[in-house]
């Protein structure tokens, strides 16, 4: 390209970031303005008066730091426990052959059609009488065992069906079993498609709000999402600039996650014919 391309092509890039960018800027921004500031008319791009009063606001009025290792370490169980679970069901709807495999696949499928509102109530009864209800393993168990890990398996089979079955005939040449073929050979290859998988499940489990409504109760046992809505005044009303401030450290793990595996989420897509 000529250096005039290549300037138009960055500026409209540019441009086209703008309305994905401001959003963020704005909450990050406006968590240290006042709160009479957040709504004035037109939007300051900087605050006028820095106040990070609010941040501090953010673990005085809730537990806040235990609400952020809740979410932190549910998501990390979660990731790992549906990495595991969909590697092993991926590389099994791939390579063994046995009756009726792809109506079970088909099944398995009919997962991605069910909403997680059909299925909370009975769920929730479960658990219930389980006696499991305001704990976290609702919120790991669900996601590692239901339905939201099916995108998973899908993504783990369409990538082990790609790969070539001429370096696993070579592992069992060798004198590796099934097990240790996947676990030797076919998994350490599959690091995009398990990149993939632990970005879109990270931020499943990140963002979950309905579940954490449904089943806990106790505010030290919260999830952030849910711990967002409790910074309101003694009327109720919302404190802005208390929320922007938990908002904006809640959605830093986000982004940090998406900077570390953005290539393996890449070319996870690009193997498993998703990408587009």
């Amino acid at each position: 390209m000529s250096r005039r391309v290549k300037l138009a092509l960055y500026g409209a890039l540019c441009a086209l970031c703008v309305p994905f960018v401001f959003p963020t800027w704005w909450m990050v921004t406006s968590s240290v303005k006042p709160i009479s500031d957040i709504f004035s008319f037109p939007p300051s791009p900087l605050p006028g008066r820095w106040d990070f009063s609010s941040y501090g606001r953010v673990f005085e009025l809730q537990p806040f730091a235990q609400q952020y290792w809740n979410s932190l370490y549910i998501a990390a169980v979660v990731t790992v426990g549906t990495m595991a679970v969909a590697a092993m069901a991926g590389y099994a709807f791939a390579r063994i052959r046995f009756p009726g495999q792809n109506a079970l696949f088909v099944v398995v499928l009919v997962g991605l059609l069910i909403p997680s509102e059909v299925t909370i109530v009975p769920l929730f009864q479960m658990f219930h009488t389980a006696g499991l209800t305001d704990t976290h393993w609702p919120l790991i168990l669900v996601p590692i065992l239901g339905a939201p890990s099916v995108l998973a398996t899908f993504i783990m089979r369409q990538f082990f069906i790609a790969l070539p079955g001429e370096l696993e005939e070579a592992a069992r040449v060798d004198g590796l079993g099934r097990f240790g073929t996947f676990a030797r050979v076919a998994l350490p290859l599959a690091r995009p498609a398990l990149g993939a998988v632990a970005i879109f499940t990270f931020l499943h489990s990140w963002n979950l709000y309905l579940e954490p409504i449904v089943y806990l109760s106790t505010p030290a046992n919260f999830t952030l999402p849910q711990a967002l809505t409790q910074f309101v005044d003694a009327y109720g009303g919302p404190m802005w600039n208390v929320q922007l401030a938990a908002a904006s450290m809640t959605a830093l793990p986000v982004l940090v996650v998406f900077v570390l595996a953005q290539r393996q989420f890449i070319e996870g897509l690009a193997h498993t014919g998703l990408k587009g």
